[in-house]
């Protein structure tokens, strides 16, 4: 019926609030984590799941869930927060460990991921933000600064075309927003991400990182190489 925007019931916060403000010791910080995980998914099946079903579920008293998200606004926000923090976080990790272009494309994928959780969580972020007084909606700069991470260290190694930009690339996926996370989505964004990361490599300059594990020129091993590479070589 009306929207929860307090506490549910009789269970309060037990403890001060100063110390919501303390570091989180090991066990709490898995708490708070599995809270987390359990809303996201109920909130996603229904925007109107009750908090005292979540508490539940994520096997942690109303008081535990109450301590870490005072209200259904906060707690719906952090998990906006917490999965936009987990794809922008992941650029950094992913240019240690492979090239930037193929760190590019495997980004994207998690750009996707993200893209459907938002999207499975509309109506309860609307419901967080839809009234007057409500807090605003976080912005998007962690994913853009991400985006435009991983495009610099692509442009600096020559596997795309120079001068795309975060607002670039974000325009030129805005289909994801349009699919729909209860379907089979997968293929559709595989192909849609594939498609945009052909486009940013035609015009490329060629690799100029010589300790590539791929040979200058070309797309390495994923489809759709740099405009002008040769023919892929056979596979052993």
């Amino acid at each position: 019926m009306g929207r929860e925007t307090g506490r549910e019931d009789t269970p309060q916060a037990e403890d001060a609030p100063s110390r919501a403000q303390a570091p989180l010791r090991s066990d709490a910080q898995r708490n708070r984590e599995r809270i987390l995980e359990v809303a996201l998914a109920e909130l996603t099946r229904s925007a109107d799941t009750p908090l005292s079903v979540i508490a539940k579920k994520a096997c942690v008293g109303q008081g535990t869930l109450y301590r870490n998200f005072p209200t259904r606004e906060d707690l719906v926000l952090e998990i906006y927060r917490h999965e936009m923090r987990q794809v922008a976080d992941s650029a950094a990790r992913l240019l240690e460990t492979r090239d930037p272009d193929r760190a590019l494309r495997e980004w994207m994928d998690r750009l996707a991921l993200f893209a459907m959780t938002k999207a499975g969580l509309a109506d309860a972020i609307r419901q967080a933000t839809g009234t007057p007084g409500s807090p605003a909606k976080p912005g998007p700069h962690p994913v853009v600064e991400a985006a435009e991470l991983l495009l610099r260290a692509c442009e600096e190694a020559g596997t795309i075309r120079p001068g795309v930009t975060a607002d670039d690339l974000v325009l030129a996926i805005g289909g994801l927003w349009q699919l729909d996370p209860t379907g089979d989505w997968r293929p559709r964004a595989t192909r849609l991400l594939d498609i945009v990361m052909d486009g940013l490599r035609a015009g490329a300059p060629g690799r100029r990182d010589p300790g590539s594990r791929d040979e200058p020129g070309g797309g390495g091993e994923e489809p759709g190489g740099a405009a002008g590479a040769g023919p892929a070589r056979p596979r052993p």
